[in-house]
C-alpha cells in the first residue's frame, strides 16, 4: 500500500560550476567538484524515484537557478534563510506526514537506511543519522515536532548534532548507522579508495 503521508525530501544545490562544494572545490577544483556533484544527485535521484513506499522531492536552491536538474523526482524551492529554517520549512509543507530530510552528498547511502528511519518513527519523535565530523546525514520527523526543530544550530559545525538534539529535549529520539558525508578533499579521496559509488 503506497504511504503517502510519508516523504523524502533531498536537499541539493543547482548543479552550477563554482556553486557546489566550494570546501571539496578548494581542495579538488570546481570542475571535480561538480563531478561529483551531479554523480551524487544522479544517483540519490536513481535510489528514489518511482519509489513505491514513500514519495520523495527534490528541495532546491537558488530557487530561481537555470540548471539541468536529474529528472524523476519532483522539485519544491528551499526558500530564504539559514539550513535551520529552510529544513523546517520544507519539513512543514508535510506537516501530516513522516518526513525524512537528506542530503545528497554520502556516497553509503542505501535505500535501507530510509526504511530503517521511518521504521524508527513507529517507536520515536524523531530519528538522526549521525556524521562522523559531527554533523548528520539524515533527520527523520514524525507528526509531534518541537516548533522549530532547527532553531540554533551551528551548522557545518563540530556541534551541529548536538545544538540540534537540544531542541528535542524530553522527546524520544533514535540513531541510524554512523556515514561520512563529502565534505572536503580528505572525504572525497577516502571514498575514491572505496569508491562504493562508480
Amino acid at each position: 500500500s503506497l504511504r503517502m503521508k510519508d516523504t523524502v525530501i533531498v536537499f541539493a544545490r543547482a548543479p552550477r560550476l563554482g556553486m557546489v562544494k566550494r570546501r571539496l572545490a578548494a581542495g579538488i577544483g570546481a570542475r571535480a567538484a561538480l563531478r561529483f556533484h551531479l554523480a551524487m544527485l544522479g544517483r540519490i535521484v536513481r535510489l528514489l524515484a518511482g519509489h513505491r513506499r514513500f514519495r520523495a522531492v527534490l528541495a532546491t536552491t537558488p530557487d530561481r537557478a537555470h540548471a539541468r536538474w536529474p529528472r524523476g523526482l519532483a522539485r519544491i524551492p528551499q526558500g530564504r534563510g539559514d539550513l535551520g529554517q529552510r529544513m523546517e520549512r520544507a519539513a512543514n509543507r508535510y506537516r501530516r506526514g513522516r518526513v525524512v530530510l537528506i542530503g545528497c552528498d554520502i556516497p553509503g547511502l542505501a535505500l535501507s537506511d530510509l526504511h530503517a528511519a521511518f521504521r524508527a518513527l513507529g517507536s520515536a519523535d524523531a530519528v538522526f543519522g549521525p556524521a562522523e565530523d559531527g554533523g548528520y546525514w539524515l533527520v527523520a520527523l514524525g507528526t509531534r515536532r518541537p516548533a522549530h526543530p532547527f532553531a540554533g544550530v551551528r551548522w557545518s559545525s563540530p556541534h551541529a548534532l548536538a545544538d540540534t538534539l537540544r531542541n528535542f529535549a524530553h522527546r524520544k529520539v533514535r540513531f541510524l548507522r554512523r556515514l561520512r558525508d563529502v565534505d572536503d578533499e580528505a572525504d572525497y579521496r577516502a571514498f575514491q579508495a572505496a569508491a562504493p559509488w562508480r
